[in-house]
Parts: C-alpha cells; sequence; structure tokens
C-alpha cells in the first residue's frame, strides 16, 4: 500500500496541471467549510465574552403588555409579589428590585443626563462587578434611603479626570427636585455583562424621596445556579400566565437562554453554509472522478503489464482508489491550512478573537478522503476489469 502512495505522487508530479485542477475544487470545499465553521465558532466565543459569565443565574422579569385589549390583568412587582415569588416557583436564591430614571447630574461646570438606577443592597456585587475606588451600598444606606450613590468608570472619568471622585459631592436632579450625593465609590471598567448603567443610588432612597413605595420596573430573579436559571425562565413565564390569564403579562429574559438561543442561531446558519460549501466538495469529486477515467485509459499499457506479471485485480483496484484519496487527502490538508490563514485574516480585520472548529477540521477532511475514494471507485473497477491482452495492445 506505501508503494502505492509512492506511485500516486510520482503520477502526480509528472502530470502537474491535472493534479493542480483536480486538487482545486477540494481545495476551495474544504477551506469553504474550514471559514464558515471558525468564523461561526468565534462568534460565539465573542457571544459569550461580550455578556461575561457574571449574571448567568440571573432572569430578568419587566412588567409585559395585554394579550387582550381592556384587559385589567396586570401586573405590579411590590413586596407582596416578591413573596409570591418564592412560595410558588423553585430554584429562586435571590430576588432584587430595580428602577432606573432619567436625570441630569452636575459638578463644577460639567453637566449632563445620566442613566441612574436605584438598587438594593448586594445588587452590584450580585453582578460581580468590582470597585476601582471606595465600597458598594450597606444595609444602612438602603434602609434609610441616604444620599450616596456609586459611578460607573466612564461616569467618573467624565466627571472626575483627575481619578478623585470618592468623596465628592454631586448634584442630582430628578423629578425637578435637586439632591445632593456623595460619591462613596467608582466601578472598574468592565466590557461584558448586561449591567452597564452610568450611576447607582440606594433603592431605599428612590423609595422614600422619588416615589414613595414603587412597584418595581425590573426585578432580577437569580437562581440558585446557571443550569437552573433556563428552566427559570419558563416557570415564570407559566406562573404569570396562569394567575393573570395573559401570557403577555411579562417579559421574562434570561442571559444564559438568550446566549444559547444565538449560539443556536449561529450554530445552525454555520451548518446550513457548510453544507452550501460541501457542494463544491462533490463537484470537485465528479472532477476527479472524470480525471481518473481518462488517467485509466491513458495507462491501459501500464495495467496490462502488471495483470501479465500477475497483479490481481484487487490489487490494480487498491492503486487507483489510493491514487484518487490522495489527491483528496493532499486537497484535504491543504484546504484545512488556506481556511485556518484565511479565517485568521478575517479575524484580524475584524479584531475578534480567532476558535479553530477542530471537530469540522476532522470531519470536513475524513469527508474529503470519502470523496476521494467513493468518486475513485468506478475508474478503478474499470482498471480492474481491464482484459490484459486488449490493454496491452493499447486499444
Amino acid at each position: 500500500m506505501l508503494e502505492d502512495f509512492i506511485n500516486a505522487f510520482k503520477n502526480f508530479k509528472s502530470n502537474k496541471t491535472r493534479t493542480f485542477l483536480s486538487l482545486l475544487g477540494i481545495i476551495i470545499g474544504v477551506a469553504s467549510v474550514i471559514v464558515i465553521t471558525s468564523l461561526g465558532s468565534s462568534s460565539t466565543k465573542q457571544i459569550e465574552n461580550t455578556f461575561g459569565t457574571a449574571g448567568l443565574d440571573v432572569v430578568s422579569v419587566s412588567s409585559g403588555f395585554m394579550s387582550r385589549r381592556g384587559s385589567s390583568s396586570s401586573v405590579t412587582f411590590d413586596e407582596n409579589a416578591r413573596t409570591e415569588l418564592f412560595d410558588n416557583i423553585k430554584n429562586i436564591k435571590k430576588i432584587w428590585y430595580k428602577n432606573t430614571l432619567n436625570a441630569t447630574m452636575s459638578y463644577g461646570e460639567t453637566s449632563s443626563s445620566v442613566n441612574c438606577s436605584a438598587v438594593e443592597t448586594g445588587y452590584l456585587e450580585m453582578y460581580n462587578l468590582e470597585l476601582e475606588n471606595g465600597m458598594f451600598f450597606n444595609v444602612t444606606d438602603n434602609e434609610e434611603g441616604l444620599q450616596k450613590i456609586i459611578l460607573s468608570h466612564d461616569t467618573a472619568e467624565s466627571y472626575f479626570p483627575a481619578g478623585d471622585a470618592v468623596g465628592k459631592n454631586v448634584l442630582l436632579v430628578a423629578s425637578k427636585v435637586t439632591f445632593n450625593f456623595e460619591v462613596i465609590g467608582v466601578l472598574k471598567e468592565q466590557s461584558t455583562g448586561m449591567e452597564n448603567g452610568a450611576a447607582f443610588i440606594p433603592y431605599g432612597f428612590y423609595s422614600k424621596k422619588i416615589k414613595p413605595n414603587p412597584a418595581a420596573s425590573n426585578v432580577m430573579v437569580q437562581a440558585t445556579s446557571s443550569d437552573a436559571a433556563i428552566n427559570l425562565v419558563t416557570d415564570i413565564k407559566n406562573y404569570y400566565t396562569n394567575k393573570t390569564g395573559s401570557e403577555y403579562s411579562v417579559n421574562v429574559m434570561g442571559m444564559q437562554t438568550m446566549i444559547e438561543q444565538m449560539n443556536e442561531i449561529t450554530g445552525t446558519m454555520s451548518i446550513l453554509l457548510s453544507a452550501i460549501a460541501t457542494i463544491s466538495l462533490l463537484v470537485g469529486g465528479i472532477g476527479i472522478m472524470n480525471i481518473m477515467i481518462v488517467t485509466v485509459t491513458e495507462r491501459k499499457q501500464e495495467i496490462g503489464i502488471r495483470k501479465a506479471l500477475g497483479a490481481s485485480p484487487g490489487a490494480i483496484r487498491q492503486q487507483f482508489l489510493i491514487e484518487s484519496a490522495s489527491i483528496t487527502l493532499t486537497g484535504g490538508i491543504m484546504g484545512i491550512i488556506l481556511g485556518i490563514i484565511v479565517s485568521l485574516a478575517v479575524e484580524y480585520v475584524q479584531s475578534n478573537e480567532f476558535v479553530v472548529n477542530t471537530g469540522a477540521c476532522i470531519i470536513t477532511f475524513v469527508f474529503s478522503v470519502f470523496v476521494g475514494i467513493f468518486f475513485g471507485l468506478n475508474p478503478a473497477s474499470r482498471a480492474a476489469k481491464l482484459d490484459p491482452v486488449i490493454a496491452l495492445s493499447g486499444e
């Protein structure tokens, strides 16, 4: 068999143009599949990096719209709602209430509108947000509704370019009332996660000074684990659907579920595009079959001599099958290398992390070799069935 491989590559060297044309379809097909699957894997990795690992166990719940016009069914996220969720749904670790308000913040001559979030004690820590300076809210800050504020990295940099925000006082205008807040912390810069507020104040302050006894606009339900968060989305939807009679009474979104859905979409697109790219492999296989038929015709005398010397039909068949498979084997290796190079170039231009889909490389390579064997079977069988007398005559 090794000798057949050596002879196959010798024949390739003697027919370089024909060999190159045979390889071209296989190289393009394999490279296309590698590029598509690698870009798909890189996109999946980018999605995971964008959202990060923090918050994968958190499910966001907010009021939806009614399916029936004029329906009185509605959901209010007050303390009773918090108790009901705990009592009726399993795998809940913690429930956080959050309200947002658009306010104008000023310090010295700097003033701008900011997206301010009123959060409960421990909310920021739950998202694994870290402090660059200062401290988080404590229980007293929330219970007494103290006028303290934590700024995001970008907000603090805009108002305090010297980096001395902690301990300073800023003015916050909300509901046409001006409040004086002490900056107690600055968050580290973050590029991942779903929590991207510009400033945070105690939820207790919001409920006492901005809107007494408010219903939360957003409820963050923390599951006992990331895996439990997936089922928690369905459980919360079903609970409120049964309670209100409308499946649109609440909007429920889990980061883990959202990532899985996006990965599923990306994976489906990669499979569809790979299937299209695989067609070029089949076209390349047909080209190899045609060229191998021509090769068998040209080498009739060689086949006749081998048979006259005692070569069996099986040995002749094996020789040409190995030659056909060698073309696709070589094309598969070159296609994988080309595909990785092209993928690296695309990812470099897009400044994304490159991920090689190893499974796709292996499957595509094996498939390319199978294509060579499958489409080489007919020419190899023709060669094996040749009559040695007719083959020696060259007719």
